[in-house]
């Protein structure tokens, strides 16, 4: 099975719905904006410094970069492996019969190894995997991640629709990565925003055409370019935000599903600081084998949010997010 979902869709869907009103927006606006904020140095080294542990992270050999399928796992049986004719076909430098993936129901997930194939487990990397093993998915408290050589793999459940995630720290997207290129380090995007209660929930709906409802504080607002600007993030009480949101820029310059931004929790009082220098690429820019959010409604922003990580040269082309 194959999907495909064009993100620029979304992506203009939601500007339609606007995240910021009020006066400026135009290209001169928020240039003057920009040159009026002074330069920080220990400010532009501590964003240096934190995007240096961002690449790390994702650079590891099982970050995002590493993924090479995601397959969606049918009742019953599946027949896992390389070979032409597999229910779920894996990479070529897999074996050809891998092993059985059996769902039960969405709650019991078992996988029996085909004869002679040794499979381990992340955990248990000293044992071969006996037949019939229950397979823990991404939602529950040890997730179980089958290993094979090279590759990695293992159960996420999506809203009841389970997928087998494959990953290889041998992957060419990992050796060829060079770098995100970022829009300069700027303060003029470092805001402070407070916090309108709203109904407690936010509908977030992701690149497989699911939408969840995510618990949410409230609609951040906050200046930007000299325009009043609103967001929906979502977060429980006494936690850190995560923001999915769009820009102007999204397409030419910045990947056109969004880009990702996360938070401090919130002061008691009410505000957060919104530092868009710490703007992230969500794993889609990187795999077309992620399965990301998309901003919800509302949260595309009319300014061109020229801070954070630039569109990922080496992605999916045309920004689409695709599976098997």
């Amino acid at each position: 099975m194959t999907r495909r979902i064009i993100l620029t869709s979304a992506a203009a869907m939601a500007l339609l719905a606007g995240g910021c009103g009020g006066r400026g927006g135009d290209a001169a606006d928020q240039a003057a904006a920009t040159a009026a904020a002074p330069v920080d140095t220990a400010y532009v080294a501590s964003i240096d410094a934190w995007h240096a542990g961002r690449v790390a992270r994702l650079t590891t050999d099982t970050g995002w970069l590493t993924l090479v399928g995601l397959h969606a796992l049918k009742a019953g049986p599946n027949r896992v492996g390389s070979a032409e004719g597999a229910d779920v076909r894996l990479v070529s430098k897999a074996p050809a019969a891998f092993g059985v993936i059996t769902v039960e129901d969405v709650a019991v997930v078992r996988f029996s190894p085909e004869a002679g194939v040794d499979v381990r487990t992340l955990d248990h990397p000293d044992a071969p995997v006996p037949a019939g093993s229950r397979l823990f998915t991404d939602l529950e408290e040890s997730t179980t991640v089958l290993v094979q050589g090279s590759l990695t793999m293992h159960v996420i459940d999506r809203d009841g629709r389970l997928f087998l995630r494959v990953k290889d720290r041998e992957a060419d997207a990992l050796k060829q990565f060079a770098g995100i290129a970022r829009f300069p380090v700027d303060p003029a995007f470092r805001v402070t925003a407070r916090i309108e209660p709203g109904s407690g929930t936010v509908s977030v709906p992701n690149v497989l055409g699911q939408v969840s409802e995510e618990p949410s504080p409230g609609t951040l607002v906050f200046n930007l370019a000299g325009q009043e600007c609103r967001l929906t993030p979502t977060g429980a009480p006494g936690e850190g935000l995560f923001i999915v949101f769009g820009d102007a820029t999204n397409g030419p310059s910045t990947y056109p599903g969004g880009r990702f931004l996360s938070t401090e929790a919130p002061a008691a009082d009410g505000t957060v600081v919104l530092d868009f220098n710490q703007a992230t690429n969500p794993p889609c820019a990187f795999s077309e084998y992620a399965t990301c959010p998309l901003p919800p409604a509302g949260n595309t922003l009319a300014v061109a949010v020229t801070a954070g990580e630039k569109r990922y040269a080496h992605g999916p082309a045309h920004g689409e997010a695709a599976g098997h």
